[in-house]
């Protein structure tokens, strides 16, 4: 029997110069095979990140009664949460949700984007955590745009094609999870509301353009591949990227949403860092002229991004239903 493969490492060489011929290969190639891969030499420095993981410790170590005086609502989705559903099945994970913060010298975190499913950002009170976040928030959202690029380019399309959609009225966003072994609720609480599933975070695909990731060193992520379960093991340095839903649609089905989950914590905690490359609320999108190859046609009808993030928002938020899927808008599933 064969071991399954490996997640793929893509060395970026420091994102100093576009995108090269060789880099857009390989981003493509893990797009269309996996669904995620792992980058190196990524521009994002290993000073930076290490400070967002002490932000991130510091958060999650509160008391809990003080990390609820952030808790978001329906109607705010910034913020602290510990009752996340996925699949609706509850998650054994606790969150803090943080959005790109356009410009950082001003008061307002979101002066335009009033778009009902973001509200607003709510800070802890913690010295330095708003500056150490905005600071990282910056330096994913250029990593992003950078990626961007080679995406595009993979498909044949111009390398600023997308560009548009991703300025400051963008809905990308930092999410810091916590993933513990014991359940975050109390037996009390957790009495009142769904039940936990198997899973610290159950199956799922990123709805948006792109993920980028950072994991500490315990290990958990798991990517569907040929039908198995793969492990996307901790590398040093490293940030896995993975390829959302909305890039599945426009590339027509050739890059693939990959189903990942997080295993239960047995023996220690978890933690990661997401950020959720997203475009602006009145992004359409539908599949790109040139990711239709020769003979084929559209897999997929336009789609809002806006109404399609509230309703997978209400369906992480409290289990008001099926979760959407780009699935609904498929032109096959239509007729």
């Amino acid at each position: 029997m064969t071991n399954p493969p490996d997640v793929p490492v893509i060395d970026l060489d420091g994102c100093a110069a576009p995108p090269s011929a060789e880099v857009i290969a390989s981003v493509a190639n893990a797009a269309e095979r996996f669904g995620f891969f792992q980058v190196v030499n990524h521009g994002i420095a290993d000073a930076q990140i290490e400070e967002v993981w002490a932000a991130t410790h510091s958060f999650f170590e509160l008391p809990i009664e003080v990390k609820r005086e952030i808790s978001r609502s329906k109607e705010n989705s910034r913020g602290y949460y510990d009752r996340e559903l996925t699949k609706n099945a509850r998650d054994q994970k606790e969150v803090l949700d943080i959005a790109h913060v356009p410009y950082p010298d001003r008061a307002d975190d979101h002066p335009s984007n009033s778009h009902s499913i973001d509200g607003i950002n709510q800070w802890p009170r913690l010295d330095g955590f708003r500056e150490t976040i905005v600071s990282y928030l910056a330096s994913c959202n250029e990593l992003a745009h950078w990626l961007l690029r080679a995406f595009c380019e993979g498909l044949g399309e111009h390398a600023d094609h997308l560009a548009e959609h991703f300025g400051a009225d963008q809905t990308s966003f930092l999410r810091m999870n916590h993933y513990p072994i014991d359940d975050v609720l109390s037996p009390e609480e957790a009495a009142t509301v769904t039940s936990l599933g198997d899973m610290a975070l159950h199956h799922h695909s990123d709805a948006g353009a792109l993920t980028l990731l950072a994991q500490d060193d315990v290990g958990g992520l798991q990517v569907e591949h040929g039908g198995k379960w793969i492990d996307v093991a901790p590398t040093p340095g490293a940030l896995v990227v993975n390829t959302g839903d909305m890039m599945q649609v426009w590339s027509n089905d050739r890059y693939k949403a990959a189903l990942h989950r997080v295993a239960p914590r047995t023996r220690a905690s978890r933690m990661s860092l997401p950020y959720f490359f997203n475009p602006s609320y009145a992004t359409n999108y539908a599949p790109l002229p040139g990711s239709i190859s020769a003979g084929d046609t559209p897999h997929y009808s336009s789609i809002n991004w806006g109404q399609f993030r509230q309703a997978r928002a209400d369906g992480d938020f409290a289990d008001y239903g099926a979760e959407v899927q780009i699935s609904n808008f498929h032109i096959t599933r239509e007729r």
